[in-house]
Order: C-alpha cells, then sequence, then structure tokens
C-alpha cells in the first residue's frame, strides 16, 4: 500500500484574536494527508472557523505558540495568497460579495496566478462543464460573484472554484449551513467529486453531519472549547449524529 506523505501538520497551535488578545485555539495537534478526508466537528463556538481561519492566515488572528506546516513549509507567518499558491484553499461559511467581478473572472485569475495562462473561451468551456455537475450553467458563472446569491448560489459559486481550481487542500468552513435539503444534495455532489477525481485532501469543518452523509471519511476530531476533546474515524460521525456533544461537554 502506498504511503500517504503529510500534507498539513499542525503543531500544538494556539490562537489569539488579534486585538482582543483573546484565547480560541488552545494547543491543538493533528495531521492531515494527501488524499485524506478529514472532519472538525464541534458545537458553535467551539473554534472550528476559528482555526480554519488561522490556517488560512486571516489576520484577525494570530499563533502565539506552535506551527503550522504544508507540504514540508512552515506557513505559520505566510500571507494568505502565498498559502493559495501553494494549494491551500478555504470556501467560506458567509461568503463575501464582489461587485465587478464574475465568477469566471476570479477563477481565471486565478489559474493565471499560478501560471495557467489559458484563453478565456477555454476557462469558460471547462466551467460550463462543472457547471452542469452544479445543477446549473455558464450564465451563473457570468453574474458579478455573490452579488445578489441566494445562500445556496454562494455555497455552489465556491464548491465551482473548488473543482475548478483543484486544490492540494480544501479547508470547507460550515459548507451547508442556511442550506435546504436539495442545495446540501447538489453542494456534497461537488464535494465528493473533488474527493473521488482530484486526490485532493479534504478538511471539513462544520457542526452538522448533513454533509458528511455521502463522503468517506478517514479522520474526525471532536473540539469543545479550542481543545480536541475525541478523536477516532468516520465511526465518530455516526456518534455525533446519533447522540449530539453532550457527552464531549463534560469535563
Amino acid at each position: 500500500m502506498k504511503q500517504l506523505e503529510k500534507l498539513l501538520k499542525i503543531q500544538d497551535i494556539i490562537v489569539e484574536t488579534e486585538k482582543e488578545q483573546k484565547k480560541i485555539i488552545n494547543g491543538i495537534s493533528f495531521e492531515v494527508n494527501e488524499g485524506e478526508t478529514v472532519v472538525i466537528l464541534g458545537p458553535n463556538g467551539a473554534g472550528k472557523s476559528t482555526l480554519g481561519a488561522a490556517l488560512m492566515g486571516d489576520r484577525r488572528y494570530k499563533i502565539t505558540r506552535g506551527k503550522i506546516e504544508f507540504c514540508g513549509q512552515e506557513v505559520s507567518m505566510m500571507d494568505t495568497d502565498k498559502r493559495a499558491l501553494l494549494g491551500m484553499m478555504m470556501t467560506m461559511q458567509s461568503p463575501v460579495e464582489i461587485p465587478g467581478i464574475s465568477t469566471t473572472e476570479v477563477i481565471r485569475n486565478a489559474l493565471m496566478a499560478r501560471g495557467e495562462r489559458l484563453p478565456l473561451d477555454t476557462v469558460r468551456e471547462r466551467i460550463s462543464t462543472v457547471c452542469k455537475k452544479l445543477k446549473t450553467n455558464i450564465f451563473f458563472a457570468e453574474r458579478d460573484l455573490n452579488v445578489g446569491f441566494s445562500g445556496g448560489e454562494k455555497k455552489k459559486a465556491e464548491i465551482l472554484q473548488l473543482l475548478m481550481l483543484k486544490p492540494e487542500l480544501a479547508i470547507l468552513d460550515e459548507t451547508d449551513s442556511g442550506l435546504d435539503v436539495d442545495a446540501v444534495r447538489t453542494v456534497s455532489e461537488g464535494v465528493k467529486a473533488y474527493q473521488k477525481n482530484m486526490d485532493g485532501a479534504l478538511l471539513i469543518i462544520t457542526h452538522s453531519t448533513r454533509i458528511l452523509e455521502a463522503l468517506s471519511v478517514d479522520k474526525t476530531h471532536v473540539i469543545v472549547n479550542g481543545k480536541i476533546k475525541a478523536t477516532g474515524d468516520g465511526s465518530l460521525v455516526n456518534k455525533i449524529n446519533d447522540e449530539g456533544f453532550e457527552s464531549f461537554l463534560e469535563d
């Protein structure tokens, strides 16, 4: 069996807010290997989204102890755009609107930033193919990014970028938040396509298990109050689905 290479290595990190210096993540360590799907589960306020933001270099947070390595490089102090060029991508819980630039342009610019200078027609053709998988069309991608989008459309736009940019590691932050059943199914199918066909690693951050139902999970970590309380495989997701987080809240 092929030995999987370490893609992401988090070593004993403490994360604080930049302004208030409030400690949110308190001594977390784990790894994500190439091709793996790792799930971070926890109740609201556990520190899950802060962890994801810190991994991508969000300046609202600072790492005061420990380090983050990606593809063998320490990225703890690296800017977000440089982490993206290395192959990291994060989908946001609440994607921002970007007036004046279409989803197609965002994707093409991102491809160009990493040296893939493709004709616009080629980019549009590829986007059109992916849009069909997401039960939409190229006209969706020609709209200004997230402007006037419904919650489901915003998540589709992010999954479209995921499937077009094919990062080494995709961090999905509450991707199923606020979606109806049909939208969750469509987004899940897009994530599943990335998981199966692109050899990418997934770090899925969520308090819900809905988006995980169609996915194969390799590792699960439960975070409560900024600390990992339990670690297991996909069966831990099933346990939480049945019993909730109550047993992990007891100290």
